[in-house]
């Protein structure tokens, strides 16, 4: 099975450059997206096969969303993580499937000046508490969780290309890997890092500036986390960085 996660920075602006086709191509079994800026009945996204599932702010229009479309029909489909100071911009998408749940996230980003940072705390430990609320049961019965989509962080060093000048960045503050760590720390790993721990100018983001793309200047902030238990059935974690479309590639994971 291929799940694939892609922040398309504008669903609709990607559907122009040809984002539909490129995930055809890929012939995934479930597909997350990211900061779709549109409500559904905004654009036509050919995907035949597919069941559709959005999310979308509901306080300022052509903002953030999330959006997921699955070959399998789940089990059961919630929106947000049920706290309504979380909930107005259309962050999180839940799918719970036979197997494992999956959580389709777009993390809000602290922004220029850091200006949205002490809320981003409040929504890392928020987030946080979700999932763990997913991922354990006090019936036993509960499900392995996947999470996915743009969790606006280079964790390690090793994610992004000039660590030491962007130390206060937004993305890259002690603050936000710390949440970082904190989840991972809860039960959770980073399904690629486990992979391929050494691999170096692995990026999925990239400014437009200076051509950023084109000399690989970039950051790793999209990912796909799974529960600990659920690792042994993780084949790969890929990395599509040749897909354009947007200033982020898609990531991929493959399960057993």
């Amino acid at each position: 099975m291929l799940l694939v996660s892609w922040n398309v920075n504008g669903l609709r602006a990607c559907l122009k450059k040809g984002c539909a086709g490129a995930l055809r191509q890929l012939d995934a079994d479930i597909i997350c997206l990211q900061e779709t800026k549109m409500e559904r009945s905004q654009a036509e996204v050919d995907l035949a096969g597919f069941r559709q599932y959005w999310n979308s702010s509901v306080t300022k229009k052509g903002y953030s969303g999330t959006a997921v479309f699955s070959r399998k029909e789940p089990l059961k489909v919630s929106y947000g993580i049920g706290q309504q100071q979380h909930d107005q911009e259309g962050r999180v998408i839940t799918l719970e499937y036979s197997d494992w749940t999956l959580v389709n996230v777009y993390t809000p980003n602290a922004q220029d000046a850091l200006a949205r940072l002490p809320y981003r705390m409040e929504w890392e430990n928020a987030f946080r508490e979700y999932l763990l609320q997913i991922d354990t049961s006090k019936r036993g019965t509960a499900k392995p969780v996947i999470v996915c989509g743009d969790l606006n962080v280079a964790h390690q060093e090793i994610d992004l290309t000039h660590p030491k000048t962007n130390r206060n960045s937004p993305g890259f503050t002690d603050a936000e890997r710390g949440k970082m760590t904190e989840l991972l720390a809860a039960g959770f790993t980073d399904t690629f890092r486990t992979l391929y721990p050494d691999t170096t100018e692995a990026y999925t983001w990239w400014s437009y500036r200076s051509n950023a793309r084109e000399r690989n200047v970039g950051w790793r902030i999209d990912y796909f986390l799974v529960s600990c238990r659920l690792l042994p059935q993780v084949r790969d974690a890929v990395i599509y960085s040749g897909i354009f479309g947007s200033d982020h590639c898609p990531v991929g994971l493959m399960l057993q």
